[in-house]
């Protein structure tokens, strides 16, 4: 979802060619597969399409990426032992939300509908301030 969240924002900036994107897990249990319907579903209620297929993070995206982004402390703590000691790109979503700073992005996986509707509330929130804080830090143009 915050991939695609990010990508639309970036489209809507005029951004795309300036800035990249891509998503990754740091396990391998859905390398592959689309979202989770509710997250289609979600992303659809705001005009957002994807098409996205899960992967895994792997060490050399750290040469591929300037930041990486993990949804949770979890996924954070897996991330440090994936990406190269040098790497200081890796930050929680949540750093860059208003409303919960520091705080784990929930998982909506094992509940309803209602957890997706609010998982894209606090990445519709974080993804603002983090382009945000790129656009001010690389000196980017918007359109």
């Amino acid at each position: 979802m915050a991939e695609s969240i990010f990508r639309d924002k970036v489209d809507k900036a005029g951004l795309s060619g300036q800035i990249s994107t891509d998503s990754a897990g740091t396990a391998a249990y859905h390398i592959d597969n689309l979202p989770d319907p509710r997250t289609i579903a979600e992303l659809k209620r705001h005009g957002i399409e994807t098409n996205h297929r899960a992967r895994q993070a792997v060490s050399e995206d750290a040469g591929r990426f300037q930041y990486i982004l993990a949804m949770d402390s979890s996924n954070y703590h897996n991330l440090q032992n994936t990406l190269p000691a040098q790497f200081d790109g890796l930050m929680l979503m949540r750093d860059f939300d208003l409303k919960g700073a520091g705080q784990d992005v929930p998982d909506p996986y094992y509940g309803g509908e209602e957890g997706f509707s609010q998982v894209y509330e606090i990445l519709n929130r974080s993804i603002d301030e983090f382009i945000k804080m790129i656009v001010t830090k690389h000196h980017i143009k918007v359109v």
